[in-house]
């Protein structure tokens, strides 16, 4: 190799690194515009959470179930059902949804109700899903109750 392809191979490397680091500021930029606060990102994360809680533990009340134990039957339907509101709430954040407080506050009733279904089982696995419900519960309802403050302010 000559000197004159080394130098045009370190040139065009150099031209895409420098076309790479624009597209990172570019992105890093962008990331910012659609940053979540503390509230909303923490319940993003407890909803996504919760969301994966009550799937697994949907599986686990179908087994229950399939083995005879059909006290699982309604923890298995309200899981399913909660495990849908927690996705739908953390998609509503994600997206910055105007009506993500809507989702939010019908999330925190769904874990509620869940919690307490699930709650009624001593078994690691639904200690487990119990305490991540209430956890997603309390998160949305801060989240909802720093929307409303927020609100309040820009009113005044």
């Amino acid at each position: 190799m000559d000197r004159r392809e080394l130098l045009g191979m370190v040139g065009a490397g150099a031209i895409g690194l420098t076309a790479l680091s624009a597209s990172a500021d570019e992105k890093s930029s962008d990331e910012k515009c659609c940053e979540l606060d503390h509230a909303h990102a923490d319940c993003y994360k407890a909803c996504a959470d919760c969301a994966k809680a009550c799937d697994m533990t949907f599986h686990h009340c179908f087994k229950e179930v399939a083995e005879g134990k059909k006290d699982h039957a309604k923890s298995l339907h309200l899981a399913s059902d909660c495990a849908a509101f927690c996705s739908l709430s953390a998609s509503m954040i994600a997206k910055h949804s105007p009506l993500m407080a809507a989702s939010c506050n019908a999330c925190a009733e769904a874990c509620k109700a869940t919690a307490a279904e699930v709650g009624r089982f001593d078994s690691e696995e639904m200690r487990a899903t119990a305490k991540s419900l209430r956890e997603c519960e309390k998160s949305c309802r801060a989240m909802v109750a720093s929307m409303a403050n927020k609100t309040e302010l820009r009113a005044n």
